[in-house]
């Protein structure tokens, strides 16, 4: 539902209607309505009346950036909702955290930049990028000085539900994600968080960033 309510540039300002969230978080509209209201009173959501619909956006990057954390505090108390049935194997390799890249493929993605050492470690769990890092990035296509004149941190680290172990957040990880869909090595799967990586898409981001064939396990 994070993912859903994100404004993030790639996704346009995706915003949804009290009816389209209802749907996702499996509650009914009255009740999805009662709770949006006290957002937009809180000035956590943003909302836009158009025609007869009104549209829920995440207010700012602040909020967006106070969600990520949560979402990493409820997977440590694992207390975010699975999904059984024929979904789950899609959702365990790749899937949309909020903007980012996450699932088997997102940490070997973080275990990638931790070993090549294109990361070191920060303060409350965010991570800077070495020079090397910097190189990759960069050759990549991600505008380093564009995310470092964010307000966002430029890299931390997201505990990821599935995997129990670290995928890369922040700015980076939400232009990384946004440089593979404009490759075309990747799709967002129709009201679902899952991404379908072609078969050159997943390939190439398997020889870019240099992680083998061999994926976390959980």
């Amino acid at each position: 539902m994070v993912r859903l309510w994100s404004n993030h540039p790639y996704m346009s300002c995706d915003a949804f209607t009290a009816s389209e969230l209802a749907l996702e978080a499996g509650v009914t509209k009255q009740t999805a309505s009662s709770h949006l209201s006290k957002l937009v009173d809180g000035g956590l959501v943003a909302v836009e009346a158009q025609g007869r619909h009104r549209y829920y956006r995440l207010a700012d990057a602040d909020v967006a950036g106070l969600l990520e954390t949560l979402m990493g505090v409820a997977a440590r108390a694992k207390a975010l909702r699975t999904r059984p049935g024929p979904k789950e194997p899609a959702l365990r390799h790749a899937r949309v955290c909020y903007d980012h890249l996450a699932g088997d493929l997102g940490v070997a993605l973080f275990d990638a930049f931790h070993k090549n050492k294109w990361i070191i470690p920060g303060p409350e769990k965010t991570f800077t990028l070495t020079k090397l890092g910097r190189v990759k990035v960069q050759t990549f296509g991600v505008d380093l000085e564009d995310l470092e004149n964010g307000a966002r941190p430029v890299c931390r680290a997201c505990l990821d539900w599935s995997v129990r172990r670290h995928h890369i957040a922040g700015a980076l990880g939400a232009a990384i994600l946004d440089e593979v869909f404009e490759r075309g090595w990747v799709t967002q799967k129709r009201g679902s968080r899952v991404l379908e990586f072609t078969r050159v898409g997943e390939a190439g981001l398997r020889r870019v960033f240099a992680f083998a064939e061999t994926l976390p396990t959980s």
